[in-house]
């Protein structure tokens, strides 16, 4: 059981990892395409004997550039993929910034309870996210309407729309986590990040310097 965690720890740090760069390639070779075919057009203008090659190459550039219609779409799809499926791993890495200053003033049986009521609320929420969510991927998938500016490629609305009941859904598992933890005393809160103390650690560390 711990093995099979650990490998979904490592493929969920993987997949965000893969998603962001993903995101940066498609991004960075359409920006690349429709600022480079310039750079031929004027070098046709500065060499005239050349002129025809340079024009060339610059016409191929900017055919490719006007091909990629579907970067956009693709970039939009991936982000949407790295926020719902991020959230579950912001949960896990306490990555979500903890609103709690008031929480931390009562004491640890008081935190513990107010943790238990958060944490239901957490996984009402999520629950009731992925339950609504389902319903809507499943009107999309008898819709089976193509991706915009992605059909041709024979994505789906609800290929991509399935991140959000898939990611709700790992977000009720990882909130299920933390309230069984919960119960056994082993952590009192939600275990969010704490933005002050992360501060004053930066504050410190800046003047040891």
């Amino acid at each position: 059981m711990n093995a099979l965690r650990r490998a979904w720890d490592h493929f969920e740090e993987g997949f965000v990892a893969f998603l962001l760069a993903a995101m940066t390639l498609v991004t960075f070779v359409y920006v690349i395409l429709n600022n480079l075919y310039t750079v031929f057009y004027s070098l046709a203008d500065t060499f005239p004997a050349a002129e025809d090659f340079f024009f060339n190459i610059g016409d191929f550039i900017i055919g490719l550039a006007q091909s990629m219609t579907w970067s956009t779409a693709l970039t939009r799809a991936l982000f949407a993929w790295l926020i719902f499926f991020g959230i579950s791993y912001g949960v896990r890495t306490a990555g979500h910034i903890g609103v709690d200053a008031l929480v931390k003033l009562a004491s640890r049986p008081v935190q513990r309870v107010i943790g238990i009521i958060a944490c239901l609320a957490c996984l009402g929420y999520a629950g009731l996210m992925a339950i609504g969510s389902y319903d809507w991927i499943k009107t999309l998938f008898n819709a089976n309407i193509g991706a915009e500016d992605l059909g041709h490629f024979g994505i789906k609305q609800w290929q991509i729309g399935l991140i959000v009941p898939l990611g709700f859904t790992l977000v009720f598992i990882r909130f299920l986590e933390i309230f069984v933890r919960i119960l056994r005393n082993q952590q009192t809160g939600l275990g969010l990040a704490d933005e002050a103390a992360e501060a004053v650690k930066l504050t410190e560390h800046e003047e040891q310097k």
